[in-house]
């Protein structure tokens, strides 16, 4: 084993994932709509955490505007 070792040069590839860093939030929501989630993160395996970004992610991407009516 070397002594030392040339980082730098160890792997020159920038993180892909870089620009897509993630910042961590606290939010409120419902009950029901995180068991919703978990209920669909059961079924494709995916974290729940993960789905909930991914829709609200999906939301902003395609400029979804918020419909909202009270009854």
């Amino acid at each position: 084993m070397r002594d030392e070792y040339d980082i730098e040069n160890l792997n020159p590839r920038k993180n892909p994932y870089s620009k897509r860093l993630k910042k961590q939030v606290t939010i409120n929501i419902d009950c029901d709509t995180i068991s919703f989630f978990k209920t669909q993160s059961e079924a494709s395996g995916i974290p729940y955490q993960t789905l909930i970004n991914l829709y609200l992610s999906d939301c902003a991407k395609q400029k979804k505007q918020l419909q909202v009516s009270w009854k």
